[in-house]
């Protein structure tokens, strides 16, 4: 966790006041933990099974574009476990070397998985690009029937997660897996109906290079979300200006300042700031009140807040 600098000196005395605020959404996410479980454990028998019978046909049949297929679903199935121990971490309690917890679990397993979907992808277009020199003959009836399951048993596994995968970095990189995989499948669905009808062999090697570069498009992007979080950056998509002004809106704030923002998981965001103050009768438990309440619209649930009171007729911060 970032650290922070309390070692600033004041001009004047200043009475503290320091305010902790935690929503009740981390217990809302634990009590939906065994629906996750769920949604990660019949994604994984779904693209394992899918994997093996799409890597049979494809080296049976010929086809490049399917095994590249079968690649990224094998991706997948790391990824996707990788993701579900990774949110069965997240739910341990915090310990006494741990004290945020371990929902930074989840956002290494955004990471590994943004590097695993690279990886794949890379393979994919150096094997299709070589397959280009030599196009070889495939036959496409079964390389349709395996890329035709490959849609169904993507979008069903995409959809068990439900729709509150947004929130989340991890479940939304499992999501990005599958509907990017069920996208695939497609365009090896097309490319074996066009090679059947035309007899262009060239069009399944091309089929993979394509699909191999949209592969890296969604990985780099996972990739750059993960490393922001990882990094400590502000997530997405709060913005660190309209915190402060929204602190500093608030009675009897002159500014806010220390003001450092970061993910404590995936889908949890804590904030620590330096309020400084002038006395216009509004209490401590109140100002600390409403700004755990702005801060929640805001998308904040953890915060961590210094009240600095101004000496009265002290002038206004530069």
């Amino acid at each position: 966790m970032p650290t922070h600098d309390h070692s600033h000196s004041h001009s004047h005395s200043h009475s503290h006041s320091h305010g902790h605020s935690h929503s009740p959404g981390h217990s809302h996410d634990q009590g939906i933990s065994s629906a996750r479980g769920s949604a990660f454990r019949w994604s994984v028998l779904l693209n394992s099974g899918l994997s093996g019978l799409q890597i049979v046909i494809g080296l049976g049949f010929g086809s490049l574009a399917l095994i590249s297929d079968a690649i990224h679903n094998l991706g997948d199935v790391a990824g996707l476990l990788l993701a579900w121990g990774a949110e069965r971490l997240s739910d341990r309690p915090a310990s006494g070397r741990f004290t945020y917890g371990f929902g930074r679990s989840t956002q290494l397993a955004a990471l590994i998985n943004a590097t695993l979907i690279l990886m794949a992808a890379a393979v994919v277009i150096v094997e299709g690009l070589q397959r280009l020199r030599d196009p070889q003959p495939i036959s496409s009836t079964p390389v349709i029937w395996a890329a035709a399951a490959g849609i169904l048993v993507n979008l069903f596994s995409a959809r068990l997660f439900g729709h509150d995968h947004g929130q989340n970095l991890n479940r939304k990189a499992a999501v990005v897996h599958l509907l990017t995989d069920a996208a695939v499948s497609a365009a090896v669905l097309v490319s074996a109906v066009l090679v059947s009808c035309t007899g262009w062999s060239w069009i399944d090697p091309m089929t993979a290079v394509g699909v191999g570069l949209a592969v890296a498009w969604s990985g780099l992007g996972l990739m750059r979300e993960a490393v922001l979080v990882n990094l400590d950056g502000v997530p997405r998509p709060i913005e660190l200006d309209l915190v402060r002004q929204t602190l500093q809106e608030l009675p009897g704030v002159e500014t806010a300042h220390h003001v450092h923002i970061w993910a404590m998981s995936t889908s949890r965001t804590a904030l620590t700031a330096h309020l400084r103050c002038r006395n216009n009768g509004v209490s401590d438990t109140a100002l600390l009140a409403q700004a755990r309440e702005r801060l929640a619209e805001l998308g904040i649930d953890h915060s961590t807040l210094e009240l600095e009171w101004m000496k009265p007729g002290e002038p206004p911060p530069a």
